[in-house]
């Protein structure tokens, strides 16, 4: 396969070294040898399981006795089992975890093999679907380090979840919340970029693809330096949380400040980046509330998810609105000024008292 300086395909000359054979067998590391009923006789299972596991992750394979399985698949439908047999999981945990896996894996994939694409046809100044045959080419050299990357951050990320549960919940006898009650109390908040449909109308798919990276790139800094966390990114808008009401408010400061600066790329379309059309500041309006959620499927759940949302919407551009039992809370920092504003209509919530947020220009 061709190295970082080899010479590459052109775009009026297409090719692929490596077989799509040889390709497949070397991100799975070997060929498809077993079929799924054999799988299930190896680790001792229904074949029901099996099917449910790939179905679960997102990979589906409907005949019991094709060849479609390699080592490292019934490997991996032996550990699944495991979790039953030796960790005591019940079968409900674990196609919820595989379903977790399947849904991660498959966006993480595709935005970095995207992301390579991009990266061959810019560096190289090739066609989009010669970038791609070249990425095809270069997967088996990239995947074990990708692979190193993503084992190195699933840990991490594991260890900074065990340090929050252990911080926030271990201490010995405290008293636990009222029955019935979200088991999480966490600052929830949308930013939501203003008017994007329009600025974004007449963009291409490179300059489109920038855009949206900047923004997410963007948010994601400013999350994780005002010590919040993304929950997810949805085009145009953003959802965080933070495990103080402090911190929720320093987010949601920080993106309605920093966002629309952090996105304008002017200086980077003069140095050959993105089109006329991308140009100028975008700011975001942002909601944010202190109160408990349901955390699951990687997501937030709960009326604050709710009304952050209604808020985010009737917020003025680069502003940031709360509620009034999360300004009472906040009202004791001297770092921050809440503004109470007439009283809104919000869609599915009734009457609602918004609160402007602002940093104290004495903090």
């Amino acid at each position: 396969m061709p190295g970082p300086d080899d010479d590459v395909p052109t775009a009026q000359q297409p090719a692929l070294a490596a077989t799509v054979d040889e390709i497949d067998a070397a991100l799975l590391g070997g060929g498809r040898t077993h079929s799924a009923r054999e799988l299930a006789e190896r680790a001792g299972i229904g074949l029901d399981f099996v099917s449910t596991f790939w179905s679960t992750l997102g990979l589906p394979h409907a005949d019991p006795d094709d060849t479609y399985f390699s080592d490292s698949d019934a490997e991996a439908v032996d550990r699944a089992a495991s979790l039953m047999r030796d960790h005591g999981l019940d079968l409900n945990t674990v196609i919820t975890v595989t379903r977790a896996l399947g849904h991660t894996s498959d966006r993480l994939a595709l935005w970095q093999v995207e992301a390579l694409v991009e990266d061959m046809a810019s560096r190289y100044e090739l066609d989009d679907a010669t970038a791609r045959l070249l990425v095809l080419d270069r997967l088996a050299d990239l995947a074990p380090v990708l692979e190193a990357q993503l084992v190195h951050s699933y840990r991490r990320q594991l260890a900074a979840i065990a340090g929050r549960y252990a911080a926030e919940f271990g201490e010995i006898g405290r008293t636990g919340s009222e029955p019935g009650a979200l088991p999480l109390a966490r600052a929830v908040g949308f930013a939501d970029m203003v008017s994007f449909t329009r600025r974004t109308a007449g963009l291409g798919s490179t300059d489109l693809s920038h855009f949206v990276q900047r923004f997410e790139a963007a948010a994601r800094d400013v999350v994780t330096a005002g010590g919040g966390r993304v929950v997810k990114t949805i085009g145009d808008a953003v959802l965080f949380v933070a495990d103080t009401p402090e911190a929720g408010a320093r987010v949601a400061l920080g993106l309605a400040e920093t966002l629309g600066r952090e996105i304008d790329v002017t200086s980077e379309q003069a140095a050959g980046g993105l089109a006329e059309g991308a140009r100028g500041v975008t700011p975001v309006r942002v909601g944010m509330v202190w109160a408990r959620v349901l955390s699951r499927f990687g997501d937030v759940f709960g009326p604050s998810v709710n009304l952050a949302a209604r808020l985010t919407d009737i917020a003025e551009p680069s502003t940031v609105l709360t509620d009034v039992g999360t300004a009472a809370v906040l009202a004791r920092d001297p770092r921050f000024t809440l503004t109470e504003l007439p009283a809104r209509e919000l869609q599915g919530l009734g009457s609602v008292t918004p609160v402007r947020l602002d940093a104290s220009t004495e903090s």
